[in-house]
């Protein structure tokens, strides 16, 4: 295999080996090794719905810029097991770089042949393979052997004590491997570091949400376990102590979402993580949201539907689920961060957006972005306060009183003198049951009029690019950073990217700037181009072209600059 490579800007990285040979564990530990050295990383993985076996793996661009997307080329493999080969088949070129055991993978693969198996059992046992895999990687990036020892004994060491031994010599091995192949004429790997980027903060997406929700007070998290949810509620769950707050975790999805509106009916911030089944089974307590005018925030991670679909797996499926979801007419928030920083601050937004508009808000996120990490700058949290809309009750307390913009005085059971009633039937201004049909009319106006309001302080849709543009590129959610990169690199000047963070209601603005195009596009991870059709019913655009993926991956940036390429071309 030639070894004669440079690489200047960006390393595209790659592990592959079955579930349980602890290919998350490097990931974690490289990504924080690299960024803390001072290089750029955006990390993601794929993996199979199974505890054993199969074939997964994480990506890690290692660059001197910052990233944010995901790339189909890979520079250095390392696979792990018989599978992972045939796994990325489609993947490798002439130009991938393989360190592999050939006593695993073959005598005939086209290979740097590591002696994984050989160094795991020697350090103690097969799981070490992996350490093996982690020296190695660090070496080929230019750390030394010292640094390499020190971080294995204050991140491994320092949990498990017993371990740090053969860990160590795992590691060691590996990093010798590294030397040999490095240097001029073989692999170089020149990537500027920054103090900067070492500086920064290191998350994935179900981090930034979590940290989200703690700057936006909550105080009480409910939620059955479901992927690709499941890490929101972990992190909220092992910071619950140092910020106040009660974590349930469900006996289903029902009971989560209706403790959560309990939460918040008794004057708490209440949270619920899920997926797209879990939701469905709380379409009853969105209405009664709806219904009883109390806040309730809902973390929704998408992945390919329907029924189990493939759970593992990404996709912006759910998007007009969310909009239409619950029976009846009632007013709702749809937020969609792109970045781990937007994620922070549209999440705090939510609990203040729930307890000023009394309705649901829902935050749509999807498995691509929840579990990718990047390097971002450490976030401003005094920027963010937790705005209360709580009202002290006194005697002739109406909690449904009329007014004009739909949004009458919450109050809470014991605070004040008041009276506060809740039922889920229509009721009077009071909380009281009522079959009277001007009432039921003067409600349902009511309840509805706090949509101008909402459509008012929504979210501006950020456009990246010059504003003299001709071509426009739309996308929500998660395809920020693919689509943020992909532009930059086709650099057509006539070209803009223009990103929704908040989905419903649309800012007013949506139709003036999607109208100034020569030609639109949509970019979504569905297969009826969902976005498309909700902008054309509420902002009156049609945009003329989606580029719609729905395979269970996200976009690669090489598949959004052959789009765009395509999309600019000159007939």
């Amino acid at each position: 295999m030639n070894l004669s490579r440079v690489f200047k800007d960006d390393v595209s990285v790659v592990l592959c080996g079955e579930a349980g040979q602890g290919i998350v564990t490097v990931e974690k530990l490289l990504v924080k090794a690299l960024k803390d050295s001072g290089f750029n990383i955006f990390a993601t993985k794929e993996y199979m719905s199974r505890v054993r076996g199969g074939s997964n793996s994480t990506q890690l661009r290692v660059s001197s810029q910052p990233r944010s997307s995901y790339v189909d080329r890979i520079d250095l493999l390392i696979p792990l097991d018989s599978g992972a080969i045939a796994h990325l088949k489609d993947k490798i070129t002439e130009q991938t770089i393989i360190f592999g055991d050939k006593s695993v993978l073959g005598a005939d693969t086209d290979l740097v042949d590591v002696p994984f198996s050989k160094i795991a059992a020697e350090a103690g046992g097969a799981i070490y393979a992996n350490t093996a895999a982690l020296g190695l990687l660090m070496g080929l990036f230019g750390l030394g052997l010292k640094d390499i020892q020190d971080f294995v004994s204050s991140t491994i060491g320092s949990k498990k004590p017993e371990t740090l031994k053969p860990n160590l010599q795992a590691a060691e091995k590996g990093f010798e491997y590294a030397a040999s192949v490095s240097g001029p004429g073989k692999i170089e790997i020149l990537l500027a570091r920054s103090h900067e980027v070492s500086g920064q903060v290191l998350v994935n997406g179900a981090e930034a949400i979590g940290l989200g929700a703690i700057a936006g007070g909550c105080n009480f998290v409910s939620a059955y376990p479901m992927t690709p949810s499941t890490g929101i509620l972990t992190f909220l769950a092992a910071n619950s102590e140092k910020f106040g707050i009660l974590t349930e975790q469900a006996e289903d999805e029902i009971a989560a979402a209706n403790m959560a509106l309990g939460a918040w009916y008794a004057g708490a911030r209440g949270f619920v993580c899920t997926a797209g089944g879990g939701f469905a089974l709380m379409a009853e307590a969105l209405s009664l949201s709806g219904m009883i005018e109390t806040p309730l925030v809902i973390s929704l991670g998408q992945r390919p539907a329907p029924a189990t679909g493939l759970p593992t797996r990404t996709e912006q499926g759910d998007l007009e689920f969310a909009l239409y979801a619950g029976h009846g007419e009632f007013p709702r928030i749809i937020l969609a961060p792109g970045s781990a920083a937007q994620a922070v601050e549209l999440t705090a937004k939510a609990f203040n957006l729930a307890d000023k508009h009394q309705c649901p808000v829902i935050i749509l996120s999807d498995q691509y972005f929840v579990d990718a990490y990047a390097n971002i700058p450490p976030f401003d949290f005094s920027k963010i306060s937790a705005q209360e809309h709580i009202v002290k009750t006194g005697p002739g307390y109406k909690r449904y009183a009329f007014s004009a913009d739909g949004i009458s005085p919450r109050g809470i059971p014991g605070f004040g003198d008041g009276f506060v009633h809740a039922d889920s039937d229509e009721h009077d201004e009071n909380g009281n049951i009522t079959e009277d049909k001007n009432i039921r009319k003067q409600m349902s106006q009511k309840r509805m009029a706090k949509l101008e309001l909402m459509t008012k302080e929504a979210e501006p849709p950020s456009l990246i690019g010059s504003g003299d543009f001709e071509y426009l590129a739309v996308c929500w959610g998660s395809n920020y950073g693919v689509l943020k990169e992909a532009a930059e690199q086709v650099n057509n000047p006539k070209l803009a990217v223009l990103h929704f963070s908040q989905i419903f209601p649309l800012h007013s603005g949506a139709r003036e700037i999607i109208g100034r195009a020569k030609k639109a596009v949509v970019f979504e991870n569905n297969f009826s181009g969902q976005f498309a059709k909700i902008l054309k019913l509420y902002a009156g655009v049609e945009t003329g072209g989606k580029v719609l993926k729905y395979d269970g991956a996200p976009f690669s940036l090489e598949e959004a600059v052959a789009e765009l390429k395509k999309f600019t071309a000159v007939k």
